[in-house]
Protein backbone atom coordinates (compact mmCIF):
# COMPACT_ATOMS: atom_id res chain seq x y z
CA UNK A 1 0.00 0.00 0.00
CA UNK A 2 1.27 3.69 -1.09
CA UNK A 3 0.04 6.56 0.67
CA UNK A 4 0.20 9.96 -0.94
CA UNK A 5 -1.21 12.94 -0.64
CA UNK A 6 -3.96 14.05 -3.34
CA UNK A 7 -3.85 15.94 -6.68
CA UNK A 8 -5.81 17.77 -8.97
CA UNK A 9 -5.78 14.94 -11.32
CA UNK A 10 -6.65 12.34 -8.79
CA UNK A 11 -10.16 14.24 -8.61
CA UNK A 12 -11.27 11.74 -11.66
CA UNK A 13 -10.91 8.65 -9.11
CA UNK A 14 -11.64 10.26 -5.72
CA UNK A 15 -14.67 12.07 -6.24
CA UNK A 16 -16.22 8.31 -7.36
CA UNK A 17 -15.11 6.59 -4.21
CA UNK A 18 -16.29 9.42 -2.13
CA UNK A 19 -19.82 9.39 -3.98
CA UNK A 20 -20.00 5.22 -3.41
CA UNK A 21 -19.55 6.04 0.63
CA UNK A 22 -21.91 9.14 0.42
CA UNK A 23 -19.29 11.64 1.73
CA UNK A 24 -18.83 13.62 -1.13
CA UNK A 25 -20.77 16.28 0.44
CA UNK A 26 -20.91 16.53 4.12
CA UNK A 27 -22.95 17.56 6.30
CA UNK A 28 -21.32 18.76 9.74
CA UNK A 29 -20.97 21.12 12.04
CA UNK A 30 -24.39 23.35 10.56
CA UNK A 31 -22.70 23.63 7.12
CA UNK A 32 -22.34 21.46 3.88
CA UNK A 33 -18.91 20.91 2.70
CA UNK A 34 -17.73 19.82 -0.64
CA UNK A 35 -14.84 17.06 0.35
CA UNK A 36 -13.29 17.35 -2.91
CA UNK A 37 -12.21 20.96 -2.16
CA UNK A 38 -9.82 19.85 0.19
CA UNK A 39 -6.52 17.76 0.68
CA UNK A 40 -6.52 14.24 1.09
CA UNK A 41 -4.57 10.90 1.73
CA UNK A 42 -4.84 8.12 -0.72
CA UNK A 43 -4.24 5.09 -0.20
CA UNK A 44 -3.23 2.75 -3.55
CA UNK A 45 -2.85 -0.76 -3.43
CA UNK A 46 -1.89 -2.12 -7.28
CA UNK A 47 -3.15 0.73 -8.92
CA UNK A 48 -6.72 0.91 -7.59
CA UNK A 49 -7.85 3.90 -4.37
CA UNK A 50 -8.25 1.09 -1.82
CA UNK A 51 -8.76 4.69 0.58
CA UNK A 52 -8.99 7.93 1.28
CA UNK A 53 -9.02 10.66 3.82
CA UNK A 54 -9.60 13.96 3.62
CA UNK A 55 -9.30 16.67 5.98
CA UNK A 56 -9.67 20.87 6.79
CA UNK A 57 -6.07 22.39 8.54
CA UNK A 58 -7.80 25.75 10.25
CA UNK A 59 -5.27 27.71 12.08
CA UNK A 60 -4.01 25.08 15.23
CA UNK A 61 -6.65 22.78 14.90
CA UNK A 62 -7.17 20.15 11.99
CA UNK A 63 -10.32 18.43 11.05
CA UNK A 64 -10.68 14.79 9.94
CA UNK A 65 -13.49 15.36 7.20
CA UNK A 66 -13.93 11.67 6.03
CA UNK A 67 -11.75 8.52 6.35
CA UNK A 68 -13.02 5.44 4.45
CA UNK A 69 -11.07 2.27 3.76
CA UNK A 70 -12.08 -0.67 1.02
CA UNK A 71 -11.84 -3.20 3.17
CA UNK A 72 -12.27 -2.92 6.63
CA UNK A 73 -9.28 -4.32 9.33
CA UNK A 74 -7.32 -4.32 6.92
CA UNK A 75 -4.82 -1.12 8.16
CA UNK A 76 -5.57 0.64 5.66
CA UNK A 77 -7.24 3.29 7.55
CA UNK A 78 -5.21 3.52 10.62
CA UNK A 79 -2.49 4.24 7.89
CA UNK A 80 -4.55 6.79 6.45
CA UNK A 81 -5.50 8.60 10.14
CA UNK A 82 -1.50 8.26 11.05
CA UNK A 83 -0.56 9.80 7.83
CA UNK A 84 -3.43 13.06 8.86
CA UNK A 85 -2.45 13.33 11.71
CA UNK A 86 1.21 13.70 11.00
CA UNK A 87 0.14 16.69 8.46
CA UNK A 88 -1.38 17.91 10.98
CA UNK A 89 1.12 17.82 13.41
CA UNK A 90 3.66 19.36 10.55
CA UNK A 91 1.00 22.05 9.92
CA UNK A 92 1.55 23.52 13.72
CA UNK A 93 -1.71 21.66 15.20
CA UNK A 94 -2.64 21.04 18.22
CA UNK A 95 -5.91 19.33 18.07
CA UNK A 96 -7.12 16.87 15.84
CA UNK A 97 -11.47 16.65 15.93
CA UNK A 98 -13.67 13.91 13.90
CA UNK A 99 -17.35 14.02 13.57
CA UNK A 100 -19.43 11.12 13.49
CA UNK A 101 -23.00 10.51 13.65
CA UNK A 102 -24.81 8.09 16.33
CA UNK A 103 -24.90 5.06 14.44
CA UNK A 104 -21.68 5.06 13.61
CA UNK A 105 -20.78 2.84 16.61
CA UNK A 106 -17.71 1.03 14.42
CA UNK A 107 -16.11 4.64 13.80
CA UNK A 108 -16.42 5.48 17.88
CA UNK A 109 -14.84 2.27 18.59
CA UNK A 110 -12.27 3.38 15.91
CA UNK A 111 -11.65 6.56 16.61
CA UNK A 112 -11.41 5.64 20.84
CA UNK A 113 -9.12 2.98 20.55
CA UNK A 114 -6.77 5.35 18.70
CA UNK A 115 -6.92 7.94 21.43
CA UNK A 116 -9.83 10.26 20.16
CA UNK A 117 -11.85 11.16 23.13
CA UNK A 118 -15.61 12.01 23.23
CA UNK A 119 -15.64 16.06 23.18
CA UNK A 120 -19.01 17.05 22.05
CA UNK A 121 -22.99 15.54 21.21
CA UNK A 122 -24.90 17.61 19.17
CA UNK A 123 -28.93 16.23 19.51
CA UNK A 124 -30.56 16.33 16.72
CA UNK A 125 -27.92 17.89 14.70
CA UNK A 126 -28.32 15.38 11.71
CA UNK A 127 -31.99 15.82 11.99
CA UNK A 128 -31.58 19.85 11.19
CA UNK A 129 -28.86 19.24 8.37
CA UNK A 130 -31.40 16.28 6.50
CA UNK A 131 -34.30 19.50 6.83
CA UNK A 132 -31.99 21.80 5.66
CA UNK A 133 -28.57 21.09 4.08
CA UNK A 134 -28.72 17.39 2.71
CA UNK A 135 -31.96 15.89 2.49
CA UNK A 136 -30.56 12.47 1.14
CA UNK A 137 -29.71 11.33 4.76
CA UNK A 138 -31.41 8.15 5.68
CA UNK A 139 -33.48 8.30 8.27
CA UNK A 140 -32.19 4.65 9.66
CA UNK A 141 -28.43 4.39 9.84
CA UNK A 142 -25.84 1.41 10.37
CA UNK A 143 -27.93 -1.70 12.79
CA UNK A 144 -30.95 0.21 12.56
CA UNK A 145 -30.46 3.07 14.97
CA UNK A 146 -32.41 6.35 14.20
CA UNK A 147 -29.77 8.55 12.72
CA UNK A 148 -30.40 11.85 14.30
CA UNK A 149 -27.37 13.14 16.50
CA UNK A 150 -23.54 14.32 15.56
CA UNK A 151 -20.27 13.30 18.04
CA UNK A 152 -17.32 15.14 17.94
CA UNK A 153 -14.41 13.58 19.16
CA UNK A 154 -10.64 15.10 19.39
CA UNK A 155 -7.32 14.02 20.74
CA UNK A 156 -4.54 16.77 21.34
CA UNK A 157 -1.57 16.82 19.27
CA UNK A 158 2.08 16.92 20.16
CA UNK A 159 4.23 19.38 18.42
CA UNK A 160 6.04 17.75 15.27
CA UNK A 161 9.80 16.55 16.32
CA UNK A 162 10.48 16.00 12.78
CA UNK A 163 12.99 18.20 11.02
Amino acid sequence: MDLVISRPEDGPVLEPFLRDWNTRWVARRGELVDALAHPAVLAWSDGELTGAATYVVDGDDCELLTLHAATRLSGIGSSLLTAVQDIARDAGCRRLSVVTTNDNVEALWFYQRRGFRLALVRPGAVDRSRESLKPEIPWTGAHGIALRDEIELEMALAPSIRT
